[in-house]
């Protein structure tokens, strides 16, 4: 998300959701033997967002001390207070941990608005480019330090699809990222993660992440009129509440999805064409909108004879989410593509307690609860599923 943009393509953050699938699905699978669990837990931490906005994002070093190499298989987040909107446990590898001990200056952490990047963590160069058959995608947008688990309201115990695990390399830190949502509340919290962990050497297939954006670009509702209901003014205001690496993050997923940066089309929906890679066999599907989301269609292959529904979210609620693992996984081949559609409720901004306090804004993509997002989370293996 900044001129650290890479990582929003992917944290995006967040996560998982309540859903109604087009796919059959079930509930995720039993848990591993040799277990061990663990507790991470960091220092209280009073939220104070930066001037003109109502969210922060706090970025916690904890050392889980794994000496031997691990597979995560279930987490539990428990955020000990109403104001927690998401939290993303992300991987330090082993070569970043100095860099990563050296950052966390007394150790209270740092901000970390919409990725994890370290405070001193060189800018990775990302470019929006054309694929063959018109879907989009983002080059060099791989994070060095990858998405572990995550929570969002309303999910339970994040257990990995049967056969498959989280990899926790020897000598790891990891960075456990939670945002606040300061229209909820601002008292101290001391929110803990509980990881499940088996050894490396167990038969488990490396579970990955295919993170799909679709850029929110939402007039105010019909009736409703302020000097933010501009798209133009409300990307400076962004500007303003998260620095110019929003915006500019933004345009950049407009870019994309094929459309005209400097003026996109607007509505109560948005989608986006995104390819992905063949030889996958896709085992788990999240969705993940914010306040004023209303549902989220993803197709695999859209718009060819051999499309596949493979979720639809028809009654999206921000603090009902959860992750739910596909009856049938579904094998990616060469040249598929995943489609993804978002629709949102611009009247909520009126409705909803947290939301009417604020000014009637255009809503586009942003790191802040009274902003959007539209973001798949596709969790696959390479190779055939051998759960």
């Amino acid at each position: 998300m900044r001129s650290r943009l890479s990582r929003l393509v992917l944290a995006f953050a967040l996560l998982t959701t309540g859903l109604a699938l087009g796919a059959a699905c079930t509930p995720a699978g039993a848990s591993s033997p040799q277990q061990t669990t663990m507790t991470l837990q960091g220092h209280s931490y009073t939220p104070k967002a930066p001037k003109g906005a109502t969210d922060d994002y706090h970025c916690t070093l904890v050392n889980p001390h794994i000496t031997k190499n691990s597979f995560i298989v279930s987490a539990s987040f428990v955020p000990n207070s109403i104001e927690v909107h998401h939290a993303i446990l992300f991987l330090i590898p082993p070569s970043l941990a100095a860099t990563a001990r050296a950052d966390d200056k007394g150790g209270k952490g740092w901000t970390c608005f919409g990725e994890s990047a370290l405070p001193d963590s060189p800018p990775v160069k990302t470019a929006a480019t054309t694929t063959g058959g018109g879907a989009h995608h983002l080059d060099n947008q791989i994070s060095n330090t990858p998405w572990l688990t995550a929570w969002a309201p309303g999910a339970g115990v994040d257990v990995m699809p049967k056969g498959t695990g989280a990899q926790l390399p020897a000598g790891s830190l990891v960075v456990m990222q939670i945002h606040y949502n300061l229209l909820r509340g601002d008292k101290p919290v001391q929110a803990k993660l509980v990881i499940h962990t088996v050894p490396g050497t167990t038969h488990l297939q490396p579970l990955a992440l295919n993170l799909l954006p679709a850029p929110p670009d939402v007039p105010c509702a019909a009736g409703v009129t302020g000097p933010l209901c501009s798209r133009a003014a409300e990307m400076t205001n962004l500007a303003q509440r998260f620095g110019p690496w929003a915006a500019t993050f933004d345009n950049i997923i407009e870019t994309a999805c094929g459309r005209d940066a400097t003026s996109p089309p607007t509505g109560t929906s948005t989608s986006c064409v995104w390819p992905i890679g063949g030889g996958q066999t896709i085992l788990r599907l999240t969705a993940h909108m914010h306040l004023t989301g209303r549902g989220m269609q993803i197709v695999l292959n859209p718009g060819k004879p051999n499309a596949q529904s493979l979720l639809n979210v028809t009654k999206y609620n921000f603090d009902n989410q959860r992750s739910y693992n596909l009856a049938h996984p579904v094998v990616t081949h060469a040249g598929d593509t995943i489609g993804v559609t978002c629709t949102f409720d611009p009247t909520l901004d009126q409705e909803l307690p947290q939301l009417r306090k604020l000014a009637p804004h255009f809503t586009v993509w942003g790191d802040g609860s009274s902003d959007e997002m539209c973001l798949a989370i596709v969790q696959a293996v390479h190779g055939t599923y051998k759960g």
